[in-house]
């Protein structure tokens, strides 16, 4: 221990010595559980070896552009889909943690209308994995925000929480209050791609005050579940108009049908 004009220095605990012991004490009374069927885990938001097969990361080969897994490796060239090359969406790139599954549906539900946050972190944590790229790239990431009556009825944004904890995990600078939704929109559960890009157009804006935040920079818009592309489509439209120079799109899940349905 060293000393200033013959006092001694305390020893202050640092930083990262500090955040294990409160992790070890916490871990000690309230063990980790495996996100999907709450076996005692040994880390924090992780899954069971019983469970992990259960779910559908995703990875190569995907479409490049929307991120959609290919049967086969098309070869060492980047290559789009049949879909984006017929209907070009307004986003650069789009990519999902995981396919969306019957496991992966209640988990996803249980977090979005649930009240069930506390897996919060380790999506956070999946989504700065699989989006490594784009985020990497970005200069800021942008939530899908939720119409303020759904806000009030939800009490909270399921992506905005996702960001959050992306940025956490990376550094990236998140902007929650970006975008707006200022006219509600239905369910978009049974509609078809057609009937979801007229249902959110012109359902965003960019909310006054935030135009410098946007123009000439990269956005990552984050979102829970890719199913069309349409709000994530409408979204980027919105953004690319008010002068982003590109919007990539990064979701914990996304809906993987046969093409042609």
């Amino acid at each position: 221990m060293s000393s200033i004009a013959g006092q001694p220095r305390p020893i202050r605990p640092r930083p990262a010595r500090l955040l294990a012991s409160l992790r070890g004490l916490v871990d000690s009374m309230l063990p980790p559980r495996c996100l999907h069927c709450q076996a005692m885990v040994e880390g924090d938001g992780a899954l069971c070896p019983d469970c992990w097969p259960l779910f559908d990361f995703l990875a190569p080969p995907l479409c490049d552009c929307c991120g959609f897994p290919f049967e086969y490796d098309p070869g060492p060239h980047d290559t789009v889909c049949g879909a984006c090359l017929a209907y070009p969406p307004h986003f650069d790139r789009a990519r999902s943690v995981l396919v969306y599954g019957e496991n992966s549906r209640k988990l996803i539900l249980d977090f979005k209308h649930g009240d069930r946050t506390w897996p919060t972190p380790a999506f956070g944590r999946w989504l700065a994995r699989a989006g490594s790229d784009m985020i990497g790239d970005a200069d800021l990431a942008v939530p899908v925000p939720l119409h303020r009556s759904r806000l009030y009825a939800r009490r909270y944004n399921q992506a905005s929480l996702l960001a959050l904890a992306m940025g956490r995990e990376t550094g990236l600078d998140v902007e929650p209050e970006l975008l707006t939704r200022h006219r509600p929109t239905p369910s978009q559960g049974h509609m078809s791609r057609l009937a979801r890009q007229r249902n959110v157009r012109g359902a965003f804006r960019l909310r006054h005050g935030f135009e410098d935040r946007v123009h000439g920079n990269r956005i990552l818009l984050i979102d829970d579940v890719f199913t069309t592309g349409a709000t994530a489509g409408e979204c980027a439209r919105t953004l690319k108009k008010a002068g982003a120079a590109a919007v990539d799109v990064l979701t914990l899940a996304r809906v993987v049908r046969p093409r042609g349905e």
